[in-house]
């Protein structure tokens, strides 16, 4: 994994590397919470199982209605989302204890803040299943676009529709950050500005300073190591 990154890091820049981490970290939280590894075993009883937890999803007919997963595969990602979180919600401190066992050689802290507010779609601290898998009915089953106007959100920290540097160094610091000093010993300090740089030199096209969910799809769409990414979700579940 390591020498993925790195090899990927040196040749296509931040920009690439972070939507692959967008991709390897939700298949890593996926596979924590036990929803990867899916299971024959018909469940009939996890719409009864709902009134068990403090919170009660919508029911599996509902959810099918709403996402693009079928009934057997919404209760089988139930039955793994129960196990590791019998309350029925994941909060933020949670999602950083997570993710610093799998990036332990460095502080995922604030990538994992970054990645929980993209999951906590009405802003109330927490991630309740319909939360999760709306998104990974659009992570997993969306459109390309689909996922690249979710990843945009990720990156678009504030919410007003457009990238900015600012923002975009934030996201750069963060995966740095994680990966590790100790993973990359001859990377800069000056790296993620850098990498923001040649970012926005890629996917600004109009030189205003900031990058539009347009010119971000445009851009992606005609990267083909994104788009092979963006493929890595494909056949999951």
């Amino acid at each position: 994994m390591n020498l993925f990154f790195q090899e990927t890091w040196e040749v296509e820049g931040l920009q690439t590397v972070g939507i692959l981490l967008v991709v390897c970290s939700s298949l890593k939280l996926m596979h924590f919470l036990g929803l990867i590894d899916l299971t024959s075993q018909d469940s009939i009883e996890d719409d009864l199982e709902l009134s068990t937890v403090c919170h009660r999803p919508e029911s599996m007919d509902k959810l099918q209605q709403q996402t693009k997963f079928t009934k057997k595969e919404l209760q089988v990602l139930y039955r793994g989302f129960k196990n590791e979180c019998p309350s029925g919600v994941v909060n933020e401190d949670t999602f950083k204890t997570i993710y610093s066992q799998f990036f332990p050689q460095g502080d995922s802290s604030m990538y994992a803040h970054f990645l929980f507010e993209a999951f906590d779609t009405d802003k109330n601290g927490s991630v309740s299943f319909e939360d999760f898998v709306f998104g990974l009915s659009i992570i997993l089953r969306g459109t390309i676009n689909d996922r690249l106007n979710w990843a945009f959100n990720l990156y678009d920290l504030n919410k007003d529709g457009c990238i900015t540097k600012e923002e975009m160094l934030d996201i750069m610091k963060s995966i740095y950050d994680m990966m590790g000093k100790y993973t990359y010993p001859n990377m800069q300090d000056e790296a993620p500005r850098e990498h923001v740089e040649s970012f926005f030199q890629k996917m600004d096209r109009n030189n205003d300073g900031v990058v539009t969910i347009e010119e971000f799809i445009e851009s992606c769409q005609k990267d083909e190591n994104i788009m092979k990414s963006m493929q890595l979700f494909d056949n999951v579940i």
